[in-house]
């Protein structure tokens, strides 16, 4: 019994080291390896608050190692803080910037 004493506690630990390999290794799911569709650039919408006005731009993100980096950015409008209207422009914007958005992701594939 001694003899297959020592062969079995190799085997058993051996198989240990390999679970505790496989599952300590990143899986696609999580955010430390990013691959496939998950790393395709998208385009999204913005709204940016600087010097009295307001800005609703769209731009292009992909996935970086510290967060999303934008590619590029366009502007959709520059709507003044102080503007009577700036709820209704700022709606009327939002939509366009949606729109574009959509197209934009439709000419991207």
């Amino acid at each position: 019994m001694r003899l297959l004493a020592l062969p079995v506690t190799l085997i058993v630990v051996a198989a240990l080291i390999y679970l505790l390999v496989v599952l300590l290794r990143p899986s696609p799911r999580d955010g430390r390896r990013v691959t496939g569709a998950a790393a395709k650039p998208r385009w999204e919408v913005d709204t940016v608050m600087e010097d009295g006005w307001t800005l609703v731009v769209v731009r292009k993100v992909a996935p970086g190692r510290n967060g999303p980096v934008e590619l590029t950015k366009q502007t959709i409008r520059a709507i003044p803080d102080n503007d009577p209207n700036w709820d209704e422009l700022y709606r009327e914007a939002m939509t366009e910037a949606r729109s574009r958005v959509s197209t934009l992701e439709i000419e991207s594939f």
